[in-house]
């Protein structure tokens, strides 16, 4: 089982300047090798492939928090599946977890959400999608400040509210702060519930 996230930048014909998409491909770059893991197409559309599908909320919400920090944001679907054919660039790949990705990605305008996730089983998407979308009421308006400190938080899971402080040159009760506007907490609660339930599915 992989797991694939397809992507579009809200609004980015109004962006002024182009940099974001630079911007976009630095935090695009840890997840591997372009094209062949991930890929900017048309401009402001991304593909990227998370093998190991219990990894995938939580590198969505931490593009999710990277974009935020920076004044953008995304649109995102989680598609769960297998990989059938595996193509020079992820554009050219194919199978289960690309379908199910593409297709509900197609949707979302419509849905008005901007994270959903598809494996294709009924139940589990539906449980998962509505708790994404009562954590998107906040995700969504997340500020700078907030988005930042999630972003360096996911990247740093170890660290001590202090050494988080260190990293973003605030002090502790600054970081405390800043981790309970994100509902922080909140946002990691759902993600190990998520690797819960994408375990029962690989393993059943």
């Amino acid at each position: 089982m992989t797991s694939v996230i397809t992507g579009d930048i809200i609004d980015s014909r109004q962006q002024k300047s182009k940099d974001w998409v630079e911007d976009l491909k630095k935090i695009l770059s840890p997840f591997g090798e372009t094209p062949s893991q991930w890929e900017v197409y048309r401009g402001d559309e991304f593909q990227i492939e998370i093998t190991n599908p219990e990894e995938a909320l939580l590198s969505a919400i931490l593009i999710k928090a990277q974009l935020r920090a920076i004044k953008l944001d995304a649109r995102m679907s989680i598609g769960f599946g297998d990989k059938t054919h595996n193509g020079e660039k992820i554009s050219e790949s194919y199978g289960s977890a690309f379908i199910n990705s593409g297709e509900l990605f197609e949707t979302l305008k419509k849905q008005k959400v901007t994270l959903a996730m598809r494996t294709g089983d009924g139940l589990i998407d539906e449980r998962m999608n509505l708790m994404i979308q009562l954590a998107l009421t906040f995700m969504d308006n997340w500020l700078v400040q907030s988005a930042e400190f999630v972003a360096i938080a996911i990247e740093n899971p170890t660290l001590s509210q202090e050494e988080l402080g260190q990293k973003l040159g605030i002090n502790q009760a600054a970081v405390s702060r800043r981790q309970k506007r994100a509902q922080f907490d909140l946002v990691m609660n759902l993600e190990r519930y998520f690797r819960s339930q994408i375990k029962q599915l690989t393993t059943s």
